[in-house]
């Protein structure tokens, strides 16, 4: 139910059409304030003009803050030292970078003294969960308004149409429909809607922005070095970088080597299938090195143990579960197995694909003098019988006990 005693709202703003449709509405629907919020989180934008249009249409309040640095450091790498895979595929660019803009959000409304905060998800998506459960869990008497959920503005051209009334400019690229809807960041771009909708159709090449095809990749493959620090990469072909600058720099050298796309459709958390398409190109390699990395450093049953909970700790990311006592509570797990993972991991890109081709640790758990093949003084080959008849004692209780009967 729509509250009249709203007086200013925060609005996670980016300069669209629809974020700006929703800036009128805001005062049209609750004759409140509306101060803006837009987040650099590295999709390569220009942000100047959202300024320049919130200023045009007669906001007092703007904020455009670099969160570039805070969104590796805090959040992507926190994610990648748990492998995280979604349904087994999806690198999780859009959903992790949404807690972040909501705790800024929730951060800023209460610097402003407001009521209310707002975003431009629609009612079909996750994004409205992963913002409103961001904000609930920070600010529980919060007072949330998703306009896609209140208003009339049901379709394409009903919001230009309402644009076009209020003098609010309209995107050249917007007067017709437009051929999939786009979020990018510094981990990923992510591709929805229209002629992506059916699951038969061929995406266009066209619309990639981060990674060029793998038939147009170079011919000859680009070998690259990532170093780590329990757990997080610190370095690029033994370049010392920050967390957003060394994401950077592989999505540059991976995306140059066609190397980050992934066609896939997944089940949304509000219980439809969606068919999107991802470029995520510094973070395909950076997964894979991480899991090399971890090969040599890891225990057994440690590594193993964090492949069980990697996909429900995926499924809370995903879900919009960031601030949750339970992925908490896993994270601290998870950064427990990261203290001894370090070390180089040498790979190859080529045309679409990451091999690793080399590793190495200063806490390597891999002795070569016990993995060889060759002849050793450490592991006598006779203890293997005992051990395997011990595994086989069950085994071969059942198999006596079938033969009986």
């Amino acid at each position: 139910m729509m509250r009249t005693d709203v007086n200013k709202v925060v609005l996670a703003y980016s300069g669209g059409l629809d974020t700006s449709v929703i800036l009128r509405w805001l005062r049209d629907a609750y004759g409140c304030e509306v101060v803006t919020f837009t987040a650099d989180i590295g999709q390569e934008e220009e942000l100047e003009p959202a300024r320049a249009k919130a200023e045009m249409l007669g906001v007092r309040e703007i904020f455009v803050e670099d969160l570039r640095e805070e969104f590796v450091r805090d959040y992507v790498f926190p994610m990648f030292r748990a492998n995280a895979l979604c349904e087994g595929t999806y690198l999780l660019g859009t959903s992790i970078a949404r807690p972040l803009i909501a705790k800024r959000q929730i951060e800023i409304a209460r610097q402003v003294g407001a009521d209310a905060v707002s975003h431009g998800s629609t009612g079909k998506g996750n994004d409205q969960v992963r913002f409103e459960l961001a904000y609930y869990a920070l600010e529980p008497d919060v007072h949330v308004i998703a306009p896609w959920r209140e208003w009339d503005l049901n379709s394409r051209a009903r919001l230009i149409d309402y644009a076009r009334a209020h003098q609010i400019p309209v995107p050249t690229d917007k007067e017709g429909e437009a051929p999939y809807s786009m979020d990018a960041n510094l981990l990923h771009v992510s591709y929805e809607g229209k002629v992506l909708e059916d699951p038969w159709s061929d995406h266009p090449e066209e619309m990639f922005r981060m990674t060029v095809s793998p038939e147009a990749a170079p011919d000859r493959p680009t070998v690259i070095t990532v170093d780590f620090e329990r757990g997080d990469a610190v370095a690029v072909n033994g370049e010392g970088l920050s967390p957003a600058a060394l994401l950077d720099r592989l999505n540059r050298l991976a995306g140059a080597n066609g190397v980050g796309r992934v066609d896939l459709v997944e089940n949304r958390f509000v219980g439809m299938k969606s068919r999107g398409v991802y470029e995520t190109p510094g973070g395909t390699v950076l997964l894979a090195a991480h899991r090399a990395v971890e090969s040599l450093t890891l225990d057994r049953g440690a590594a193993h143990l964090k492949d069980e909970l990697m996909p429900r700790y995926a499924e809370l990311i995903y879900n919009g579960f960031w601030f949750s006592p339970e992925r908490r509570a896993l994270q601290a797990l998870i950064d427990q197995t990261q203290e001894t993972v370090t070390g180089t991991v040498r790979l190859k890109l080529y045309k679409g694909s990451v091999a690793v081709i080399g590793r190495r640790s200063p806490l390597s758990l891999y002795d070569q003098d016990i993995a060889t093949f060759e002849a050793d003084r450490v592991y006598d080959q006779r203890d293997a019988e005992g051990f395997i008849k011990l595994n086989a004692l069950r085994l071969r209780l059942a198999a006596r006990l079938r033969r009986r009967d």
